[in-house]
């Protein structure tokens, strides 16, 4: 299998040529402009002809040896793409090898530039990263660039410890668990067992570091991964000598054009440059990489060569700006890549990927080697974003030289990519925060206690006894409760039969899921395009009719095969005299849609071909046009050629091409027929322009309006014939304007506009229809009735945006739009925003630039506005400007934001939110690897937010809130003891009773909350309302904690004061009548709480209270036994139970009936 040649000039080592190279005697005219004579003159320079299979097999053999196995079959391919390549014995590289004889005048310019180079950086600010890199640059140049390092760790093996114990640390709940276990370790206030304070918070610990670990492990897994991928860069031959013959082993890279060295090959044994294979962090500013198709870019760099014959390549750049179309790039010139002197110029790296500032400075060498060197003419030429590869892209097709200009740090994918930071849901803020109300309460508790005893002896030595004694007030269990019910929840989530694939990266967060109230997501969901409807004034073809129009098409080309030239001048009469057939009309429009448009058809590996173009929409057609028989099967630069349903090949070259701007909304390409000569302007565009460029008809507005009533993205197709005279008046015109150097843009649009936009032909209008995946119009309908508002940030066009809004049901029917696009002023941003002010019901679309003079201005009145409209779309935003949105957000309203995305270039977006959803799709899992949840379709996130983040957020709330209060019944409970017994602080639970509570004898029960369910799943998705709820944050709130404050204490205290008045005489009855009362209590209360029971509930119940019954029999300390199977223990206990629980079950009755909850009045 072979990859396209990659067309270099051959170049030859000659001992006596400055800096050790010559030119070959002809140079390939670079300047596109002299025509098609030279374009072929050109074609003859381009080598890299194979010299013999058998040296390709041992050059892949000897290359292949040093690399992994994995790159065997690229690198023989890149082997074959670039002919034989010779290397060095050793694999190193001296850049400045050549013989002392042949140093120069290049070589002295070479110490110039390094010289110029240096003394610029010495004297330049530290903040201009603007650089000059010279073509034969040094090392010393070099180092001063970050090295092309990929590293996503958070950690590395001095800072994990630490920081993950100020992660653990700095929230308070864990600080106060970790002060009370300290505490055990000073003898005056040991109380109980040492291990019932340090086992939990180490489990904890434990189990947390365990987890980042390993994370951060695969983190370096998939660094090192990428950083070890192996690239082949250009260097020039070495000049030590060698040990085998360069045509036995290996042969050059280029093609050697020169008879002598034909005639002894042996005679110059380093007879071009070689490549050698660095791995992606060995790349450095400067570097010649070699690019192969589907090699991912590995730094920014300037494109100097592609193996195509038209000078582009296609890059796909989903994984940077979201856009899954591939992007054309072109080349910047057409030269010796070994023989350039000069140098690149390239501005500071900035975050914008759709900008970049730069030059190439070449001093052309004359075509006679013998010619001085010092009479080289310098020349300049600009560099833009259109000829430069950015990081993280790949190469769609045939092969590539880059020259590197940025690296690591400084590349455009790393600096719109913002570090991961350790996400906190907000309801373990909400319980942080209630940890601090139950300490202060603990302290005053103490305090009080103390006081009351007036401040006897060693007080404060009783305070802290006392603060460790109500430390169960806030248990250390909780954290280990929740832990264990966020594993659940994520457990659940990715074994639901109804969202495969569905994978919890982040297991803190599932409670997040059920408390969202804003939705950033990308274009996401988004599939396809398809052609449904062609009209033609008198006649509509709707999608089940294209058999129809393929049909017609059959007729009209095969009426014309063999006799062509008469058919077209028939339908030409026909249609000066109004009265053409349809046939002739359908070829006309079917023919336009196959030529107008900017599609190139790539063959992929196997043999099929695929259609690449800048736009989605063009693709559609194009797929359109071959699904009725007119097929595109080649174009490049100057010619496109078609295939038609009988079989026959229709060629037409490109005279001019006027491609689509959001300014124009309209693209115009001038063919000619190369069998007939004829010359025809062909147009698309939107309506609201072409209407005034066509003819005068009468169906055009009214037809655009009903398909974009049905959805449909309209397109006008018109025609104009051109004579050579009126194309030549036109082509020296639109000469003149392109060489101006004011207002240059403006003048040649006056030319066309002039010349040609004038009474064309109106031949149809398409229908094109966004294809969604399953079920996201109705996902985006019931996220909108759960309250949550949804915002779409996408770096696609304007146009494309606002359809899609549309297409997705995003924007509501009707519902007015209101288009904001490339201003300028601070007074266009006011008067827009007092616009927006008095119009909130309607949509918000605006453009990148737009947004961010929008945020550098008046940020706090835009977030204000923004915030309150019912959808708004962002497009041609850039990675950065999406996360900045996102953050925004969440400051500004402090509510829960998810962002949802699935490319590259929405990572950092996902990663700024507090919930970030990836999605796996045909952009890659780069977005998926970096969210907190994975997803493989945008529908699943209904069931995600509305069932299992309900579930989620609910359950932790309950289980929460009943695992302090099971702390802090105890505690009342050995409040009121110690105040009865003259304020002593010694513990009413001493061991195993305090062990058994906080484990055996309630964990199960209590647990078993994160099962509980308020609706049923159908109830959850037919009624989203009931989302609404949830984001209102009742579940857990300072009322809701109170009212749990308010049950315990009630609790506590009737328990205790009960025992107290029912004991007999000894103080073991009072342990054993209180505990087992409060044991039966909390079983009772769990019971209470539970709304739908399920089987595990119902046996954590009754196993508990057995193993309860039989360990009491074996602590006959805490227990007398024969107290315990009395009747007088049975009564006892059933009479402080019914006190205790009786009430609160009555009261729950009453409110059930007076104030029933939202999802209540639905079961």
């Amino acid at each position: 299998m072979s990859s396209p040649d990659i067309p270099l000039h051959s170049i030859t080592r000659k001992s006596r040529s400055p800096a050790g190279y010559a030119p070959l005697a002809h140079h390939e005219n670079s300047n596109q402009q002299q025509g098609v004579g030279h374009a072929k003159e050109g074609e003859g320079m381009h080598t890299g002809v194979l010299r013999s299979a058998a040296a390709v097999r041992a050059t892949t053999r000897s290359l292949a040896s040093g690399r992994t196995k994995g790159k065997g079959k690229q690198r023989e391919r890149k082997q074959h793409c670039l002919g034989n390549v010779e290397r060095s014995a050793d694999g190193d590289l001296d850049v400045e090898d050549g013989d002392v004889s042949g140093e120069g005048s290049g070589s002295t310019r070479m110490k110039r530039l390094e010289g110029s180079q240096t003394s610029r950086a010495g004297t330049r600010r530290k903040q201009d990263k603007s650089r000059t890199i010279p073509f034969r640059h040094s090392e010393k140049i070099q180092s001063r660039f970050p090295p092309n390092i990929v590293r996503n760790q958070k950690y590395n093996i001095f800072t994990f410890f630490p920081v993950v114990l100020y992660e653990q640390f700095k929230f308070f709940f864990n600080l106060y668990f970790l002060l009370v276990a300290l505490s055990q370790f000073v003898p005056a206030l040991k109380i109980g067992f040492i291990v019932t304070y340090v086992a939990p918070l180490a489990f904890v610990l434990c189990v947390t570091m365990g987890k980042e670990a390993y994370d951060d492990y695969k983190r370096n897994l998939r660094d090192r991964e990428a950083n070890s991928q192996k690239y082949l860069i250009l260097v020039p031959a070495s000049s030590h000598p060698r040990t085998t013959s360069p045509r036995s082993e290996s042969t050059t890279l280029f093609d050697v054009s020169d008879p002598d060295l034909e005639a002894d090959p042996h005679s110059h044994p380093d007879s071009g440059p070689h490549t050698r294979s660095v791995p992606s962090s060995s790349l450095k500013v400067g570097d010649l990489v070699l690019l192969e198709k589907n090699d991912r870019v590995p730094a920014d760099m300037i494109l100097l060569r592609t193996s195509d014959p038209s000078g582009t390549c296609f890059i796909r750049t989903d994984q940077l700006d979201g856009e899954t179309d591939w992007k054309a790039r072109d080349r910047r010139g057409e030269r010796d890549l070994m023989m350039l002197e000069g140098e690149v110029y390239a501005d500071a790296p900035t975050k914008d990927i759709h900008t970049f500032v730069g030059t190439i400075t070449v001093h052309l060498t004359p075509s006679s080697a013998a010619q001085a060197r010092s009479d080289t003419t310098p020349t300049v030429e600009p560099l833009s974003a259109e000829n430069v590869l950015w990081a993280n892209t790949v190469l769609a097709a045939g092969s590539a030289v880059g020259f590197v200009v940025y690296t690591g740090s400084e590349t455009r994918a790393v600096m719109n990519t913002s570090h991961p930071v350790t996400k906190v849901g907000l309801l373990d803020l909400e319980i942080n925060r209630l940890a601090k109300i139950l300490c202060a309460v603990t302290f005053a508790l103490s305090v009080v206690l103390v006081a009351l005893n007036g401040f006897r002896g060693l007080w404060y030595i009783y305070v802290f006894r006392f603060l460790i004694l109500f430390s169960s007030i806030i248990p250390i269990s909780l954290r280990v409760n929740l832990d264990m019910g966020k594993t659940v929840y994520a457990q659940q989530i990715m074994s639901d039969s109804e969202i495969p694939g569905t994978i919890v990266r982040t297991s803190t967060l599932p409670e997040e899921l059920g408390r969202i109230e804003y939705l950033l997501s990308d274009k996401t969901g988004h599939l396809h395009r398809m052609m449904k409807k062609l009209h033609m004034g008198t006649m509509s073809y709707g999608f089940d009719a294209m058999d129809e129009v393929a049909h017609q098409l059959a007729m009209a080309f095969g009426a014309e095969h063999g006799a062509r030239s008469g058919a077209l001048a028939t339908g030409a009469q026909l249609a000066t005299r109004g009265r053409r057939d349809m046939s002739s009309r359908l070829r006309d429009v079917v023919l336009s849609l196959a030529l107008c448009h900017n599609v190139t058809p790539v063959t992929n590996d196997d043999g099929t071909i695929t259609y690449q173009a800048s736009s989605p929409d063009e693709v559609a057609i194009v797929k359109w046009t071959e699904s009725v028989g007119l097929t595109l099967t080649s174009r490049d630069r100057t010619s496109i050629t078609l295939q038609t349903p009988t079989g026959s090949t229709l060629t037409y070259d490109i005279l001019e091409l006027f491609p689509f701007t959001s300014e124009s909304k309209r693209m115009g390409i001038v063919v000619r027929d190369t069998h007939t000569g004829d010359i025809s302007f062909l147009q698309k565009g939107a309506d609201v322009v072409m209407a005034r460029i066509v003819q005068k008809n009468d169906w055009l507005e009214e037809e655009t309006g009903n398909m974009a009533r049905e959805g449909l993205r309209t397109l006008v197709v018109a025609k104009k014939r051109l004579t050579g005279q009126q194309y030549a008046a036109f082509k020296q015109r639109y000469q003149e304007a392109s060489v101006r150097t004011d207002a240059r843009n403006e003048a040649m649009a006056d030319v066309v506009a002039e010349y040609l936009e004038r009474e064309l032909e109106l031949l149809g209008l398409t229908g094109v229809e966004d294809k969604l995946q399953d079920e996201v119009k109705s996902s985006l309908e019931l996220l909108r009735n759960a309250g949550i508002k949804i915002w779409m940030l996408t770096g696609d066009k304007i146009e494309t945006a606002r359809c899609i809004a549309i297409s997705t049901k995003l924007v509501a029917r009707n519902q007015y739009i209101h288009e904001v696009a490339k201003m300028k002023t601070s007074d266009q941003v006011r008067d827009e925003l007092e616009f927006l002010q008095s119009k909130l019901d309607c949509c918000l679309v605006i453009d990148g630039e737009s947004l961010q003079l929008c945020l550098n201005l008046y940020k706090n009145e835009f977030v204000e506005i923004s915030t309150k409209l019912s959808a708004v779309v962002a497009c041609r935003c850039s990675p950065t400007q999406k996360a900045d949105v996102a953050r925004l957000i969440r400051y500004h309203t402090k509510k829960r934001v998810c962002c949802i995305g699935d490319g590259g270039n929405d990572v950092s977006m996902i990663q700024a939110a507090d919930v970030g959803i990836g999605i796996v799709g045909k952009e890659g899992k780069q977005a998926s690897l970096a969210a907190d949840f994975s997803v493989t379709q945008f529908s699943h996130l209904t069931k995600l937010l509305m069932w299992h983040g309900r579930n989620s957020y609910r359950r932790s709330a309950k289980l929460a809130q009943f695992v302090i209060h099971r702390g802090l019944i105890i505690s009342v409970m050995q409040a009121v003891f110690s105040a009865i017994f003259y304020f002593a602080p010694i513990a009413l639970y001493q061991g195993w009773l305090m062990i058994g509570y906080a484990t055996i004898y309630t964990m199960a029960p209590v647990f078993s909350l994160v099962l509980d369910t308020d609706v049923n799943e159908d109830l959850a998705l037919i009624y989203p309302e009931l989302y609404k709820e949830l984001t209102k944050g009742r579940a857990l709130s300072y009322k809701t904690f109170f009212q749990w404050l308010m049950i315990s204490v009630y609790q506590g205290a009737a328990i205790m004061l009960m025992s107290l008045v029912l004991f007999e005489t000894e103080f073991l009855n009072i342990v054993s009548i209180s505990f087992t009362s409060l044991i039966i209590n909390e079983l009772i209360m769990v019971a209470l709480e539970i709304t739908t029971w399920h089987i595990y509930m119902v046996i954590s119940e009754v196993v508990t209270l057995f193993f309860y019954v039989i360990s009491i029999a074996f602590l006959p300390e805490y227990f007398d036994l024969e107290f315990v199977v009395s009747t007088r223990f049975a009564w006892k206990v059933a009479v402080i139970v019914a006190v205790s629980a009786l009430p609160l079950y009555v009261i729950k009755l009453i409110r059930r009936r007076i104030a029933p909850a939202a999802s209540s009045k639905l079961l």
